[in-house]
């Protein structure tokens, strides 16, 4: 008989048949359901990152395009670009690289 009495106690309002399923509804999507808080949570961050991803290789872009464009307008730029970043050489030339000695 406590538990009717107790069950009584509850305000009406929360014994209502709308008010538990709607409950149970909103316990469902929170917890159980395959696209719940968590899983909403991870893809929003990562999307976030993905956002930040996109922003980076957008502005690359755009600084290689105008690299490109000043490497092709002039053939002095391109022997210098080919000859520093691939190290590419004439026949008769010689190469030497220097590269930094490590401090311990």
């Amino acid at each position: 008989m406590e538990i009717y009495g107790l069950f009584q106690r509850v305000p009406r309002f929360f014994r209502s048949f709308y008010f538990v399923t709607g409950l149970g509804f909103l316990i469902w999507m929170f917890v159980f359901d395959a696209n719940d808080f968590v899983k909403q949570y991870e893809m929003y961050s990562k999307w976030r990152e993905l956002q930040t991803e996109r922003d980076y290789y957008l502005k690359n872009i755009e600084s290689v395009k105008k690299d490109r464009a000043e490497l092709l307008s002039s053939p002095e730029l391109l022997e210098k670009f080919a000859r520093e970043k691939y190290i590419m050489k004439r026949p008769s030339e010689d190469v030497f690289i220097l590269v930094p000695q490590e401090e311990n």
